[in-house]
């Protein structure tokens, strides 16, 4: 499956930003979709995923209650809604598919990642 993250840009502390994740493949209902980020000179971290089927999503404790992860299986699309955005968010994102899922980031499909920037 190829990942095509979308949505990165530059914001406020405060703001609210939405990714987009693309997938290509039939197979995209069959996948956990997890969200990454990496800031410059860090690991890249856990964001948050979503399951394959009945929305389960689980979350990172620096994101939970301002992020939210949902997918479109007809479109074979994930989004990852960022509210009260931080400095700290700051970051490149990820979007990745695996069958099991998790929190490590050793999931076997990722996207090209998109550029989150905030500003204090």
């Amino acid at each position: 499956v190829q990942l095509q993250a979308s949505g990165g840009g530059l914001v406020r502390a405060g703001d609210s930003l939405r990714l987009a994740c693309a997938a290509s493949g039939r197979t995209f209902s069959s996948y956990v979709m997890g969200w990454f980020r990496q800031a410059p000179g860090k690991e890249r971290e856990f964001v948050g995923a979503i399951r394959q089927i009945g929305g389960l999503t689980y979350y990172a404790d620096s994101v939970k209650g301002r992020f939210t992860i949902s997918r479109d299986n007809a479109e074979s699309t994930v989004y990852l809604q960022m509210n009260s955005l931080k400095p700290e968010d700051t970051a490149v994102y990820y979007c990745a598919a695996d069958s099991l899922g998790g929190r490590r980031p050793n999931y076997a499909y990722w996207g090209q990642g998109t550029l989150v920037t905030v500003s204090s």
